[in-house]
C-alpha cells in the first residue's frame, strides 16, 4: 500500500476535508482510495497539491468528515501512476541494499521527508547508529530498484 495521506479536519458543510500528508497525485477526483482498508472514491478534490481538500462519495456533511478524521488514505502499490525517471515511490526503496561500491553499508529502512529533500533511512550492516542518506546525486550514486541496490558515497556523507 501506499499512503496518500490522512483525513485531518473538516473543510465545510458538505463533507470535505483537509489532507495531511498528502501524496498529491494520489489523489485524483474520481479515484478509487481506500480509507482505513475500506474502498472509496473521491468525489471532489480542491485545494492545492501541499494543501488538498477531499470530498468522499457516500460520506456527506461534516459528521461523515469528522467521523473519518485519522483514517489512513492508501491505494494499492500497483495502482500507482507511474513516475518520471529519476524518482521512486517509498515501497521501492524500502528493503533495499545500500552499498558504496562493493562494500554493504546497510538496508533501507524508510524514506524520511526532510525541509530541503527526502532521505533514505539506513539501518547499517555493522549494528552502528542509523544513517540518513539524502536523495541528492552527490549523496546517491544510482539506484536500481529492480535489482533492490541503492548505490552510495560515503565519502560525501562524511563517513
Amino acid at each position: 500500500m501506499i499512503e496518500a495521506g490522512r483525513v485531518g479536519r473538516p473543510h465545510g458543510l458538505d463533507g470535505s476535508f483537509h489532507v495531511t500528508r498528502p501524496e498529491a497525485r494520489l489523489l485524483t477526483q474520481g479515484a478509487e482510495i481506500l480509507v482505513d482498508g475500506s474502498p472509496a472514491l473521491i468525489e471532489r478534490r480542491a485545494g492545492t497539491d501541499a494543501k488538498p481538500i477531499v470530498r468522499l462519495a457516500g460520506h456527506a456533511g461534516i459528521a461523515a468528515a469528522e467521523a473519518l478524521r485519522g483514517a489512513q488514505l492508501a491505494i494499492p502499490a500497483a495502482a500507482a501512476p507511474a513516475l518520471p525517471a529519476g524518482e521512486y515511490w517509498a515501497h521501492e526503496l524500502e528493503g533495499c541494499t545500500v552499498t558504496d561500491g562493493d562494500r554493504v553499508v546497510g538496508t533501507v529502512r524508510r524514506l524520511v521527508p526532510l525541509p530541503s529533500c527526502e532521505a533514505l533511512e539506513v539501518a547499517r550492516a555493522d549494528g552502528g547508529d542509523d544513517l540518513l542518506v539524502p536523495l541528492v546525486r552527490d549523496a546517491v550514486r544510482s539506484v536500481d530498484v529492480a535489482a533492490r541496490r541503492v548505490d552510495v558515497d560515503l565519502a560525501f556523507l562524511g563517513e
